[in-house]
């Protein structure tokens, strides 16, 4: 989504009275939609990378609400429009967690789930529904989906079990990255390379934590500037530079490359082959 200055479109659960902006960010009051409470969803990050979520959900209004309240939240933000594009979104992108409607064009969540599942892609889902009945959330979470929200709901609510999704994802992640002699240390961002310490900028450690997460995989540019700087900060050549700085890092002082150049597509980062 586009990020802009302005209120939350009109939706369906939270009307354009009951959100101002504030210096933390949105404030919605959701007095009218279960209760005289209210929750600040921070502003977007500036520094780090912010963790990438696509909604798939055909009802513009809510798509808006969804998305734009995500975003203030700090989180990266795709909407597809219907099933099928989103599966391919879904199965051909590398997302931290997909917001899922049920009811659904072309193809309806229940089966994108399944090929989503099918396909091997193991990001959380959760899944939006205007059914509330006990078999039709068991057929959900049967289909792969691992939290089940019903229609009409508070947006606080959606981020909290977004935020707990992520956390259980984040838990099953390695603490340590390795790739070949490199050792990526997520929770102490401390970086070495053949046991010596590397030391990077805040927006290195940011772009080599995503190549790394991605190891073996060719990134594209887009990619790489869409997990990593926000849409002010990207310039026409910002991925080269930052890749330069990184090999002139972990590269050139031990010989062999870990980063390599894709042609006509971007970059990897591997370990080198045994000899």
């Amino acid at each position: 989504m586009i990020r802009g200055e302005r209120k939350p479109a009109y939706g369906a659960y939270i009307h354009q009275s009951e959100a101002r902006r504030t210096d933390r960010g949105w404030r919605y009051d959701l007095g009218a939609i279960g209760g005289a409470t209210s929750v600040i969803i921070a502003a977007r990050h500036t520094g780090g990378s912010a963790l990438r979520i696509l909604v798939v959900e055909d009802d513009p209004h809510i798509a808006a609400i969804v998305g734009e309240g995500l975003e203030d939240a700090g989180y990266s933000v795709t909407v597809a429009g219907d099933g099928e594009e989103g599966f391919l979104d879904a199965r051909l992108n590398d997302y931290d967690l997909v917001v899922l409607d049920v009811m659904l064009p072309t193809t309806d969540g229940i089966e994108v789930a399944r090929r989503l599942r099918a396909e091997g892609k193991a990001v959380p889902i959760l899944m939006l529904t205007a059914r509330d009945r006990e078999q039709d959330t068991i057929v959900g979470l049967d289909a792969g989906a691992d939290d089940y929200l019903t229609k009409p709901f508070q947006l606080g609510e959606l981020l909290a079990r977004v935020r707990a999704l992520l956390r259980r994802e984040g838990a099953t992640r390695a603490r340590v990255l390795r790739i070949g002699d490199l050792e990526v240390d997520t929770v102490t961002r401390e970086v070495r390379r053949a046991g010596r310490v590397v030391d990077l900028s805040a927006r290195e450690y940011v772009l080599l934590e995503y190549l790394a997460h991605h190891a073996g995989q060719a990134l594209t540019r887009a990619q790489l500037e869409a997990a990593v700087w926000s849409e002010s900060e990207i310039g026409s050549n910002v991925v080269e530079v930052y890749v330069g700085y990184l090999r002139h890092k972990l590269d050139v002082p031990f010989g062999t490359p870990l980063i390599h150049t894709v042609r006509s597509i971007g970059y990897v980062l591997r370990a080198p082959e045994s000899p």
